[in-house]
């Protein structure tokens, strides 16, 4: 196995600092990128969705449970199959605990088109608490890139699905959709702040440009540092 260099402490806090200037241009590169999507235009959805979760029937309105913006995880587990797609479950384990992403007025809810009736089981048996919704056959996912014509029809005529993460805000019962990644796009999201910043609001904290946009539907203008999850008026 081949280790790194061993130098002294005084060459390595050389090293160190040489990389950290690399680290904070980066850092800058990302905030001016996520400024750039955050201006990104949105389009109004207008097509009618059905879902089906713990509660029944819901419309992709109600997967927003009150809240001011949506991200979806569009979890790949078809319907003939047993359980889910790996790579979306080991995604799935890495999201935090949802208080947080609530307090900035974001839900985030799975959806697959396997029947919620085998999702059910898979999601008891993996321990996760997110919402989770049954598309069934419907074309919600095709809608929002998860099968793609790029990648050629699969075995039998029909179209590969992929791992995929949309973003939709609203306004008052309309609903937008602004954002969607796939693929490597993926990679690095989990944490609440990873996943605000795909969204339109972003983190909705006063220095974000657009500035002062998540403040004027309705933000603190000065948003609340983070507390444990269980001290959260939702």
């Amino acid at each position: 196995m081949s280790l790194p260099e061993i130098v002294s402490r005084a060459e390595w806090r050389a090293a160190r600092a040489e990389l950290l200037d690399k680290e904070n241009a980066v850092t800058r590169a990302l905030d001016a990128l996520r400024a750039e999507r955050r201006r990104l235009p949105m389009v109004p959805v207008d097509r009618e969705y059905v879902f089906e979760g713990g509660d029944g029937k819901a419309t992709l309105l109600d997967l927003f449970q009150g809240r001011q913006q949506l991200v979806v995880h569009h979890f790949v587990f078809e319907p003939e199959w047993e359980t889910g797609c790996r790579c979306c479950s080991a995604f799935l384990d890495q999201i935090g605990h949802l208080a947080h992403l609530h307090a900035r007025r974001t839900t985030f809810a799975a959806v697959s088109r396997a029947p919620f009736t085998r999702i059910l089981p898979f999601k008891a048996r993996m321990g996760w608490t997110v919402p989770w919704y049954s598309s069934d056959a419907g074309d919600f996912g095709a809608d929002f890139g998860v099968v793609s014509e790029r990648d050629g029809a699969a075995e039998g005529g029909e179209l590969p699905a992929r791992p995929g993460v949309s973003c939709f805000p609203r306004d008052g019962d309309r609903v937008f959709h602004t954002y969607s990644a796939h693929g490597r796009g993926l990679e690095g999201l989990g944490s609440t702040t990873s996943l605000l910043d795909l969204t339109a609001l972003g983190r909705q904290e006063p220095w974000e440009e657009p500035r002062g946009r998540a403040h004027a539907l309705g933000a603190p203008a000065t948003p609340e540092h983070p507390r444990y999850h269980d001290e959260y008026d939702d």
